[in-house]
């Protein structure tokens, strides 16, 4: 701590242009150099450094991309649109018709249950469920949000959830408080998650690693407490597609950064799964 408080002053001597930077830069190196000479536990570095790059990131960064949003059709049957939403392990999903570009609401868990026990209690029955009129006005933001101004968004707004878009309007992905958080706090996981997050990285045979392919770059580098760059891509398939300038077929591998980086699955132009090992 002794260091970080030495190294306050020098900054505060900046211009108000950089003050900012600098005291952030001044302050990673302190971090670091502390967690290098034993004076602080990774995990603390790790809170850390991430609670100081939330300004620096953007949202597209750490979001659900689209590819693997669940989303409810809203012109499904009431026992279908039921059944859907109390078997995704999200409380919150995205309502859509005709086309999921077009959401019309986001769907809460709860909200459901109360207007399905509604329904009962007053004798309508099912068939009377109206989701759309049920489920909360979607919140779009743009994809060059940064992750300090989505959280003090999150929290003015007291909503949780948020859709991507690009600069045309179009759906990238999905956001939530919970995902900026794990940026600086590690995984959340619980009783429906454990299993999806331990899934994307193992250890095979031979002891290298398998990692899912959609798995971010910064998650892996704080699993493993490597420093593969994540300036070209946000997760591992994307990195390797960026360092072999192609889409690999399966058992293709490339060695850079440090690493051997082997195609297990590929499904479509997608890169499913990678084995990687130090070289």
């Amino acid at each position: 701590m002794h260091r970080l408080l030495n190294l306050l002053p020098a900054a505060l001597r900046r211009t108000d242009a950089d003050r900012a930077e600098g005291l952030r830069e001044d302050l990673t190196q302190a971090i670091a150099a502390s967690h290098s000479g034993g004076g602080m536990e990774k995990e603390d570095r790790d809170r850390l450094l991430g609670a100081l790059d939330l300004g620096e990131r953007r949202v597209d960064e750490i979001m659900t991309h689209r590819s693997q949003i669940e989303m409810i059709d809203a012109d499904q049957p009431p026992d279908t649109l039921i059944s859907g939403v109390l078997a995704s392990a999200h409380s919150r999903l995205p309502v859509f018709r005709a086309q999921e570009e077009n959401i019309l609401g986001v769907i809460h868990a709860k909200e459901l249950l109360r207007e399905v026990d509604r329904l009962r209690r007053s004798g309508e029955g099912l068939e009377a469920l109206d989701i759309v009129k049920v489920a909360m006005k979607p919140y779009f933001i743009p994809d060059s949000t940064t992750l300090d101004e989505q959280m003090r968004a999150f929290l003015k707004r007291r909503t949780h959830f948020a859709i991507v878009v690009d600069e045309y309007g179009a759906i990238m992905g999905v956001i939530t408080l919970e995902d900026i958080l794990e940026e600086i706090v590690g995984e959340i996981t619980d009783e429906f998650d454990v299993v999806a997050r331990d899934a994307g990285l193992s250890r095979d045979e031979t002891g290298a690693w398998l990692v899912d392919g959609s798995m971010t770059i910064r998650d892996l580098n704080r699993a493993m407490d490597w420093a593969l760059p994540d300036t070209e891509a946000n997760t591992i398939a994307g990195l390797v597609i960026h360092e072999a300038q192609m889409i690999p077929v399966e058992g293709q591998s490339f060695a850079f950064h440090g690493f051997r980086f082997q195609v297990v699955t590929r499904r479509e132009n997608r890169l499913a799964k990678l084995r990687i090992r130090p070289v």
